[in-house]
């Protein structure tokens, strides 16, 4: 080709940057541009309700690029729309960028509850930078408790961080126990338990009824009648893709953007998409596709469209990863492996020994499906290679001599 080609790869977070690094790593000579709403470089996400919370500094926790990108950054940009007929993203006040590839990682939002005064500056999401700082500074100038609504990851990790303040935290969650749904009811109970004996309050099956502003908090009033004076609420119900700029592009937008299991993006010719906003069919494990939100997955997904997009839909490999992701709360740290919630009853893997530890299995007609530890750092290594005989898949990595094709 006479022209250059170009790479264009909507996002600027954490699979935004991986694929531009397996981009250059194979050897793509074209431009790469990445273009994301964020104003902000690439950051570590989990650390916004952990570390940054408890002390930090927005620049502790950038990511750092492993090689050079020599990549057009257009931070601070929202992709509007996209039109694959033509290869081109449109931008705010008309403009147009022309690609030949595309990878879409825009990644979630923070859902929004309805009637709540996200105007008022001591309500805050939890998704972003800018959502975290805005949570430091209310209860830098409130004395009061914290409300946290949502029990899922989040808002247990807010919790547990907010305890470690010394701030009195309630949780209002929709189900008990905590993360029961994901880590299975035995895990969530432990869970529970743990947090009300680090001395946190939990409302389950609550609701909000009523806010009131006031000068020095706000008032959150629960259905089951109790009034909160809280220095600051977080609304930690969970995310939605980032598709709304995908809207009559063509592409399948049933939670997520739809792909088959090579990451290409059903719709569309030389689009892929990776981290949280794609739902794919992960055959490692069933034909079913979904989408999973987890800090490793970005990482390796990213790495998995890139190729894909470099070798063609042809000649492109199935990407069917074994899921990983971790959490630490009031000092105890979950590990997870595989897909827990497909799994329809548990078993004890391991002696639980003292206090938590222990690892449990996810199984479903006697198959293993997944397996989570607690403070078992050596066995879950174990288990997880257990998981993967269990589970094999070919080819689960595509291979590093990829051929690099041109694209039409």
């Amino acid at each position: 080709m006479n022209r250059t080609e170009r790479i264009v790869i909507a996002g600027t977070g954490l699979a935004a940057l991986r694929a531009a690094e397996r981009l250059r790593e194979l050897g793509f000579p074209g431009e790469i541009m990445l273009i994301g709403a964020e104003p902000h470089w690439p950051y570590h996400r989990p650390a916004l309700c952990k570390q940054l919370l408890v002390g930090g500094t927005p620049r502790d926790f950038r990511l750092v690029a492993y090689g050079a990108l020599d990549a057009v950054w257009r931070l601070g940009t929202t992709v509007r729309a996209l039109d694959p007929k033509r290869r081109v993203v449109q931008l705010p006040g008309g403009e147009e960028i022309r690609y030949d590839g595309l990878i879409i990682a825009t990644g979630v939002e923070a859902r929004r509850l309805p009637g709540v005064p996200y105007d008022n500056p001591r309500v805050s999401l939890m998704r972003t930078l800018s959502d975290s700082l805005a949570l430091q500074r209310a209860i830098g100038t409130g004395r009061g408790p914290v409300v946290v609504v949502g029990g899922g990851f989040t808002g247990c990790e807010l919790a547990s961080s907010l305890r470690e303040l010394n701030r009195d935290v309630t949780v209002v969650a929709r189900t008990a126990p905590l993360l029961g749904a994901a880590l299975g009811r035995g895990l969530g109970e432990r869970l529970t338990e743990l947090h009300r004996a680090q001395g946190v309050d939990i409302a389950f099956g609550a609701k909000v009824q009523h806010w009131a502003s006031q000068v020095d908090g706000i008032g959150v009033y629960l259905s089951t009648g109790k009034i909160i004076t809280a220095a600051a609420v977080v609304i930690a119900v969970g995310s939605v893709p980032c598709v709304s700029w995908l809207h009559g592009s063509g592409l399948v937008l049933e939670d997520g953007v739809l792909c088959d299991s090579s990451c290409h993006a059903l719709g569309a010719e030389d689009v892929v998409a990776a981290g949280d906003v794609a739902r794919w069919p992960n055959l490692r494990f069933d034909t079913t596709p979904r989408r999973v939100e987890h800090w490793i997955n970005a990482v390796e997904m990213a790495r998995a469209a890139a190729e894909n997009l470099l070798a063609g839909k042809e000649n492109s490999r199935p990407f069917t990863p074994v899921p990983r992701f971790w959490s630490e709360q009031h000092g105890l740290r979950l590990q997870a492996a595989g897909m827990p919630h497909l799994g329809t009853d548990t078993v004890t893997l391991g002696p639980p020994g003292d206090g938590h530890r222990g690892v449990t299995g996810h199984v479903r007609d006697g198959r293993l499906l997944g397996v989570v530890g607690v403070d078992s750092p050596v066995a879950m290594i174990a288990w997880t290679k257990e998981l993967e005989k269990q589970s094999p898949a070919k080819e689960t990595v595509p291979s590093t001599d990829v051929k690099r094709r041109q694209f039409q």
